[in-house]
């Protein structure tokens, strides 16, 4: 089967990120306390899900597979790495689960409420935005990260797209399922949207010139410029937020709570940080931010 200059370009940046995640990952060793741990003798209340997984002695994560510095299989070793990869270990750490005891389930950005809701995974962790909607089917926990909605166009910019606003009359294309995709259509109706299931084939049509212009969330999109940098640019012109949760079913509010319990952990005592600047700092350049607020709603 030919492979897409796309999906190609991403199986090498994955080989390059294999490489530097393990430079990254030699340094962190050097402070026990910036890499995710796996927690000893822990107890949890009978019947809560905290205890099924333990008892278990793995979780399924539903995490994405084509997306640099967030979750991108790793083609040596089979296995997703990035940041929201790095997020589901420390969960996972804190029930007693080892990296190695994950389930990793490729999750698109339209099945992540009916991987959920079916009980195909556990949580999702895949660049995940709370929403109101959303949280009508699901619950969160979180935010881990703020992102915000962007525009990649071909090397140069030559359609002039400074905006979203410049999208009239263009054709753009984002991921079915996404906000971004419904930012566009509720908000921006001359763009001519078109959608795919994943973003490296927005990416194969920008490279084609059957778009203008992909959009996304920004560090998605900077992960996609990373891999073919000649051929893409970010406008850099973000026009929304897009808060990343982790998502599990709906009601389990003990579960919710100690996944939020967990994060607020990790941003303490520098173990998020650590996780971005080995991962999706190594595609942005830029050390971690500051950690969000976790919403307890």
């Amino acid at each position: 089967m030919r492979m897409s200059r796309s999906a190609a370009t991403l199986g090498a940046l994955g080989l390059v990120l294999a490489g530097c995640s393990s430079e990254a990952g030699q340094q962190a060793e050097e402070s026990a306390s910036n890499t995710p741990s796996v927690a000893t003798d822990v107890q949890f209340q009978p019947g809560t899900t905290m205890a099924e997984l333990h008892d278990a002695g793995t979780i399924t994560v539903g995490t994405k597979f084509d997306q640099p510095g967030f979750g991108l299989l790793n083609p040596q070793t089979q296995t997703p790495e990035g940041f929201d990869v790095e997020i589901a270990k420390i969960v996972a750490g804190e029930l007693g689960i080892a990296p190695e005891d994950i389930t990793w389930t490729e999750t698109v950005s339209a099945n992540r409420e009916p991987f959920i809701q079916n009980g195909q995974v556990d949580i999702v962790v895949a660049t995940y935005t709370i929403n109101d909607t959303r949280k009508q089917v699901v619950d969160f926990a979180g935010p881990y990260y703020i992102a915000g909605q962007d525009i990649m166009v071909a090397k140069g910019n030559p359609e002039g797209i400074e905006g979203p606003d410049d999208l009239a009359g263009k054709t753009v294309c984002s991921v079915e399922g996404s906000t971004p995709a419904q930012n566009i259509r509720d908000n921006y109706p001359q763009a001519n949207l078109v959608t795919y299931d994943v973003y490296s084939k927005c990416a194969d049509d920008l490279t084609n010139g059957n778009v203008q212009a992909v959009t996304t969330d920004n560090v998605i999109l900077t992960g996609l410029v990373a891999g073919n940098p000649e051929g893409f640019e970010l406008v850099g012109n973000p026009f929304t937020e897009e808060p990343y949760g982790i998502g599990l079913a709906k009601g389990d509010t003990e579960f919710r709570a100690f996944i939020n319990d967990a994060l607020e952990q990790s941003f303490e005592d520098g173990t998020w940080a650590a996780a971005w600047d080995r991962t999706a700092g190594v595609i942005t350049g830029e050390q971690a931010p500051e950690p969000p607020t976790v919403d307890r709603y």
